[in-house]
């Protein structure tokens, strides 16, 4: 039974307050629908992390999904229920996160791709060897290195502990658009982001 409610993770300054904790259930729907509606929801990673500012989503229909060719050993948490951390190296240097999203089988996910700093700032800032808030998080291999997400995170479920995805408390502006760094499906308005965010990885068009 997933737990309705968890420690206040530390934090170091003023931040919004957190919403109730998202269970597994938030994620077995269409990754079209999980993916905006994670803009302004808070995600922590040992109480570190913040407001999830930017996302991609990826279906298992689309040719830039790794799930696309069938299960492997480095996908296989894809193909399982959702509500799960997949965690993998891009370009062999950088962690990305994902939440697996719809029935298990679907092998669909949601990148994480930028958040906005609000708690446990000293802790990223040690990890990413710099102070600026702005670059700790913005771009997803940033923020696994700032939350200290690995490959030995791939598969825990996002509503316990290390773990703990809240809900956002109101509604953001959303904006969306292509993916970044794809070449496949590249034209795909699968991008969601929270209007004029300065924690973006990457400018949407106007």
């Amino acid at each position: 039974m997933t737990k309705s409610r968890a420690p206040k993770p530390p934090s170091d300054g003023t931040h919004p307050a957190l919403g109730p904790l998202l269970t597994r259930w938030f994620f077995a729907r269409s990754v079209h629908e999980v993916a905006p509606e994670l803009i302004g929801a808070t995600l922590l990673f040992g109480g570190a992390g913040g407001i999830i500012v930017e996302v991609e989503a990826y279906h298992h229909t689309d040719p830039a999904a790794h799930s696309y060719g069938g299960p492997t050993p480095r996908n296989q948490v894809m193909f399982g229920p959702p509500g799960f951390a997949y965690v993998y190296r891009s370009y062999g240097i950088h962690w990305c996160v994902n939440v697996v999203c719809e029935p298990e089988g679907s092998a669909s996910a949601v990148l994480i791709r930028a958040l906005e700093p609000t708690h446990g700032l000293a802790a990223m800032r040690k990890r990413r060897g710099l102070d600026e808030p702005r670059s700790l998080c913005s771009g997803p291999g940033k923020l696994a290195q700032a939350l200290g997400i690995t490959i030995a995170d791939n598969g825990l479920p996002l509503d316990a502990a290390p773990f703990a995805i809240h809900r956002r408390t109101t509604t953001p502006e959303i904006v969306a658009g292509p993916r970044i760094g794809i070449t496949k499906a590249a034209d795909y308005p699968w991008r969601f982001g929270l209007k004029d965010s300065r924690f973006l990885s990457k400018p949407f068009p106007r």
